[in-house]
């Protein structure tokens, strides 16, 4: 997908490749666009993996916990590091409406979701009381059509053109944080019935 955007902006374009687990390539490859950009006004961070575990099979949890957490946490550590550098910025994570609740059928995704959520929430604290310089928005969608949503039955699926547009407008209005359907949709008792839906629907997940 970057190749082809680049194919079509060359101009404009620039790409860089890392894996998220490993550290020494992230900053290489943040610090090498950073060169390119001058500056960055913009930085969406979306990132994750996870797997259906009820078994809790350790070694299944452990991916979720090293990009969800550990490598997630330094990318985002990073990209705000340079915004304080800047004076500005605007530092936007895809998290995940299923960070909300526990998930039996895949505990690590749901709590290193949690994490994230509260991480962005405790960094628009920061960038508040730092004076306001720094946009700080938590996206959280729901189940999207995607490969990585999987299973028959699925509960409040969303088309992925109509959630990109949501999430597009969600960060142009610079919005501290916004759910995928739409903020107003999931009360506290629809949460509940998402997830235990989600539960019934066991295969449903190998997660963005």
């Amino acid at each position: 997908m970057l190749d082809e955007q680049y194919k079509q902006h060359p101009d404009n374009t620039f790409t860089s490749t890392a894996d998220i687990t490993k550290q020494e390539e992230i900053e290489q490859a943040i610090h090498t666009l950073c060169a390119k950009l001058k500056h960055i006004d913009l930085a969406i961070v979306c990132s994750g993996t996870g797997d259906l575990n009820p078994s809790l099979d350790y070694a299944l949890e452990c991916p979720a916990i090293d990009t969800n957490v550990k490598g997630w946490t330094f990318v985002i550590d990073t990209l705000y590091h340079i915004f304080e550098q800047q004076g500005f910025g605007h530092l936007v994570a895809i998290t995940s409406i299923g960070g909300l609740r526990g998930e039996p059928m895949a505990p690590a995704y749901s709590a290193t979701k949690a994490y994230q959520i509260n991480y962005m929430e405790a960094l628009r604290k920061k960038a508040f009381k730092s004076g306001g310089h720094i946009t700080v928005t938590d996206i959280r969608p729901g189940l999207v059509d995607t490969a990585m949503a999987k299973g028959d039955g699925l509960f409040w699926v969303m088309p992925v053109n109509k959630v990109a547009n949501q999430i597009i407008s969600a960060i142009r209005k610079k919005k501290t944080k916004h759910t995928s359907p739409n903020d107003g949709i999931f009360s506290p008792s629809s949460i509940r019935i998402y997830h235990s839906t989600c539960i019934d629907y066991c295969s449903i997940i190998r997660v963005r």
